[in-house]
């Protein structure tokens, strides 16, 4: 008789060992499809947690048991199954490591013991040694149930050994659990129990219980707080009703929402360019196969305003919509925009929300209350089961791509979803990647086109400001005389200015005028920062951070220099420049802290800043009428990187933070401060004109072989051993070769090292790297998880950590 099995992937499972595993199911058990389970896992039979893949059944009756069941109804649908078989093959991850991503932390369970004491010991305890008594007191004092770490914590112990001794001595019982890390929340709720008209019959209340029940007779039910707080009794009433049997209590589950503030409901009224743009996407999104569009404008010519049309039309026809932006810093206006039209039927996705939060968004968007989530890339995993719409705003942006394990890129993503919905994806942008505009031009992505800033708005006026002519004139400072020029008629007139710097800290670097040795971290080979706030250097890659002092530690002398300028020396240079003026900074050691994006932007736009101080986070998507000056401090380190994308993102950031000024009534201006000013990059930005780059850059690009005309993979070697991680890469690559020569001589391939990384030393981990120009497509993916299997089953370098990057962020 053939067995009932489920086809199980299992938690923590090596990449090379990880497949459905069969068990058996338990009689009665009712295991679906995308719940998880506890199983038994290896020879020594521990417990672990794995998610139910598949149902079917087999004839083996010597397959293991499942163990528990941890979910009553399945966690994953049927779509998002497919998406961790998806996210396998081109993230090169397991299972597990892609149902982890999509799943909110806080739904998590991880598998633990539990302690107990074994019965009544009598006169035994007092026998026991002193701390086998106290461990047992503790124990006791949790109703005799304590989970193994916490009990660990509270002794102060590192292992365990001494509560196995206890366990084998029968003094305690240890026992599997499954804890889940962020509870329900549910609040304490009554009502009048169904026998209670006929308890009450004759019987003789007092008058404050009168009232309790009056209450409840009109409203059905209602929390005991709000009883109490109606009626003016003490909790003691309705728990003498409920002790009667007149009145049940029982627990109604509430939802964590985060809280944003609210803006003005305001009508949308389109031009007769984004009405055009607006009717082209209706058309698709109502086709039976919708495909990719491109939503291509200047900036401040209302492309959120076409989308957000679009989106009104998709709730309207009962469907859901995600609407993903690039950085957390742009979802506080965006949620208070969409908040002020569809209420509760947003719900927010990013990093910055509690666990509680994350959980509870989560489940009102899987029950179908939320129709609407907006997030970073992980709101690309919202549980909809009826999606007629994604839209990727700053479509360009490098934050869509993980660079942590599964390594997943959220527009490969969000195009697996809308394929699987037949939904429309909408990518939107002022300054697409190169890659999306040359599908939209070549006819595999639509394009939409919006060419005049929105109202009476127009395109700032950008000036380019030498720095070698401002070191000339004795200004070694950094803020050019043009600049502060327009920043003190700013401050006359009561407009606000935006200042970019994309470094923060102090200053970047620290050098010594005697040895010429700059001041490194000892964990990575990278130079520390100097942060006046602490008065520290720091390490921006591990978080090493000394006092700082003017010895250099290499040769002893007093000669230490602070050099470069983040965005901590610049907000102090214009503060003692114009001590007036009210000067905000953003960047990621101002934003640490829950909801300060939101304070932050939110008393900008209110006008309690003159002037916003900032890295990145600040150049895009914000849009404030009374911003007419934006100031670039250094263009030029952004250029001159050692990647192949350093010309894009330079071009795409300077002319995002250019279109912050003169959004309003007001004309705007701009400043770009570069010691290159001949460099085309940068007067390109300074005119806006991003079809004047791509054709330059797509020129590159094809001579060069890089995306779109090739793909790269990169892979990566890390270990603690320099030597032995150097080794793993040149044996990685011979092994690949050996391959390719064999089995995969179809495949178009350009292998460019092994070699160091740029950043040798991270952590005290040495890395390696291997780029391969590539096709990606079924057969380059097979051969690269081939060789992950293979060579992760090679004992030697169990040591080295080997992964596989598509489309990786940097090289």
């Amino acid at each position: 008789m053939a067995a009932k099995v489920a086809y199980v992937a299992v938690e923590n499972a090596i990449l090379h060992f990880d497949h459905a595993f069969s068990y058996r199911i338990p009689e009665g058990m009712n295991v679906q499809p995308g719940c998880r389970v506890a199983i038994p896992f290896g020879r020594g039979n521990r417990k672990r947690q794995g998610i139910v893949l598949r149902i079917g059944e087999e004839q083996n009756a010597d397959l293991k048991e499942i163990c528990e069941l941890l979910d009553h109804e399945p966690v994953l649908n049927d779509e998002m199954l497919r998406m961790c078989g998806f996210m396998k093959s081109h993230c090169f991850c397991t299972y597990y490591d892609a149902v982890r991503a999509m799943l909110p932390a806080g739904i998590n369970y991880r598998l633990s013991f539990e302690y107990a004491v074994s019965g009544d010991l009598g006169d035994r305890f007092y026998d026991l040694p002193d701390e086998w008594r106290r461990i047992v007191t503790i124990i006791r004092s949790k109703n005799n149930k304590a989970e193994r770490q916490v009990l660990l914590q509270e002794l102060g112990l590192s292992d365990s050994s001494i509560l196995d001794e206890m366990e084998e001595d029968g003094v305690l019982k240890k026992s599997d659990t499954a804890l889940r890390k962020i509870g329900d929340k549910t609040i304490k709720m009554i009502r009048l129990s169904d026998e209670s008209e006929t308890l009450l019959h004759g019987m003789k209340l007092s008058q404050k219980q009168e009232s309790v029940i009056n209450l409840l007779s009109t409203v059905g039910s209602a929390s005991v707080k709000e009883v109490c707080y109606y009626t003016g009794v003490t909790t003691s009433v309705p728990d003498t009703l409920v002790r009667k049997g007149i009145a049940v209590y029982f627990d109604d589950e509430v939802f964590r929402v985060p809280q944003y503030n609210a803006s003005e409901k305001r009508d949308v009224t389109l031009t007769d360019e984004q009405q055009k743009a607006f009717d082209e996407l209706s058309e698709l999104y109502e086709s039976d196969s919708p495909e990719v569009s491109l939503l291509y404008g200047i900036t401040g010519s209302g492309k959120t305003s076409v989308f957000f049309k679009l989106i009104e039309k998709a709730v309207a026809d009962d469907k859901d919509v995600i609407v993903m932006v690039p950085e957390i810093a742009l979802t506080p206006q965006m949620i208070a925009m969409f908040r002020a039209h569809f209420g509760d039927k947003v719900a927010v996705f990013h990093s910055a929300l509690s666990l509680g939060e994350r959980l509870d968004e989560y489940k009102r968007v899987s029950r179908g209350i939320a129709k609407i989530a907006i997030g970073t890339r992980s709101a690309v995993f919202a549980p909809f089961n009826n999606l007629g719409l994604i839209i990727m705003d700053e479509e360009q942006e490098h934050t869509y791509k993980s660079e942590s394990k599964p390594r997943f890129n959220a527009k490969e993503l969000a195009k697996f979803r809308c394929s699987y919905h037949k939904a429309l994806l909408l990518f939107s942008s002022a300054t697409p990647s190169v890659e999306t505009f040359y599908y939209a031009n070549e006819g595999r992505y639509h394009k939409h086109t919006l060419t005049k800033r929105y109202g009476t708005a127009t395109l700032p006026d950008v000036i380019i400001a030498d720095m070698n002519e401002e070191i000339a004139i004795g200004n070694t400072g950094a803020y050019s005389n043009i600049l502060l020029q327009n920043i003190e008629e700013n401050l006359d007139t009561g407009r606000q200015s935006i200042l970019l710097l994309n470094r923060r800290g102090y200053n970047s670097y620290v050098t010594c005028n005697s040895c010429r040795e700059p001041l490194s971290c000892p964990n990575c080979s990278i130079t520390l920062t100097y942060h006046s706030a602490n008065n520290r250097l720091m390490c921006h890659y591990c978080g090493y951070s000394i006092p700082y002092q003017t010895q250099c530690p290499a040769c002893g002398s007093h000669s230490l220099r602070l050099r470069g300028t983040g965005t901590q020396r610049a907000e102090v240079e214009i503060a003692e420049i114009f001590p007036q003026a009210r000067i905000l900074r953003m960047d990621t050691d101002t934003t640490m802290t829950r909801s300060s994006h939101e304070k932050k932007l939110t008393a900008f736009a209110n006008g309690e800043y003159d002037i916003l101080v900032g890295t990145q986070m600040v150049a895009k998507g914000l849009d404030f009428p009374n911003v007419t000056l934006v100031g670039v401090l250094n263009a030029d380190h952004m250029l001159y990187l050692d990647d192949y994308r350093s010309f894009e993102n330079t071009f795409s950031l300077l002319t995002q933070v250019v279109g912050r000024s003169g959004r309003g009534k007001n004309k705007g201006r701009a400043i770009i401060q570069t010691y290159t000013p001949e460099n085309p990059i940068i007067s390109l930005a300074a005119q806006q004109d991003y079809d004047a780059f791509y054709r330059s850059e797509i020129g590159i690009r094809k001579a060069m072989l890089y995306p779109p005309f090739a793909a790269i993979c990169l892979v990566g070697f890390v270990g603690e051993n320099a030597k032995l991680t150097e080794r793993a890469a040149f044996l990685f690559t011979q092994q690949m070769t050996e391959l390719l020569k064999n089995e995969f001589v179809d495949i178009p391939l350009r292998v460019l090292g092994p070699s160091q990384a740029a950043v040798f030393k991270v952590s005290n981990k040495y890395r390696y790297k291997l780029i391969l120009k590539c096709r990606n497509d079924n057969r380059f993916r097979d051969m690269i998880n081939r060789m992950l299997v293979q060579f992760s089953s090679i004992r030697e370098f169990s040591s080295v950590t080997v992964y596989a990057d598509m489309d990786p962020l940097n090289l």
